[in-house]
């Protein structure tokens, strides 16, 4: 037996010459849980929903997210739940909740969740250019002609 016939596969990204091939997906956020709608888009961005997913390459797809400002939470975390942050001056703690965050950015609360659940590297930051969330139902990549993403 040939020992050149046993050849590890590796993905390459999308863009190079024999890579993966990038789709577009888009979903809709309304009355959906954010943690659960978050896990799954996170799973695509990674590229985890393909057979040729390779863990150090970025062979994840697109996702388009709508209605972003009217995804929900269970329980009372739109109220009690708490997001951190800290400007590196004594004193520089602020906090906001859900509620709130929805009136300044209404698309902050489903980008946080899906960052949280991205790799924190280079690859992790590079993964995140490719979720492109929007409040209403309107959005500007029709040219690109996403699929729906069942949830």
């Amino acid at each position: 037996m040939d020992h050149n016939s046993f050849k590890t596969f590796s993905a390459k990204p999308p863009g190079v010459p024999g890579g993966v091939e990038a789709k577009w997906y888009v979903v809709d956020a309304e009355n959906q849980v954010v943690g659960r709608l978050a896990s799954r888009v996170a799973a695509v961005l990674r590229g985890k929903h393909k057979p040729e997913y390779t863990p150090h390459v970025d062979t994840g797809d697109f996702v388009v997210v709508v209605n972003a400002d009217k995804a929900r939470f269970t329980g009372g975390k739109e109220t009690a739940k708490e997001y951190f942050r800290h400007s590196g001056y004594p004193g520089g703690v602020t906090t906001m909740t859900p509620a709130v965050a929805r009136q300044k950015k209404p698309t902050f609360v489903v980008e946080n969740a899906v960052k949280g659940m991205l790799p924190k590297n280079r690859l992790g930051r590079q993964m995140l250019k490719k979720l492109k969330v929007y409040a209403g139902p309107e959005h500007p990549h029709a040219a690109q002609q996403p699929e729906p993403l069942e949830l």
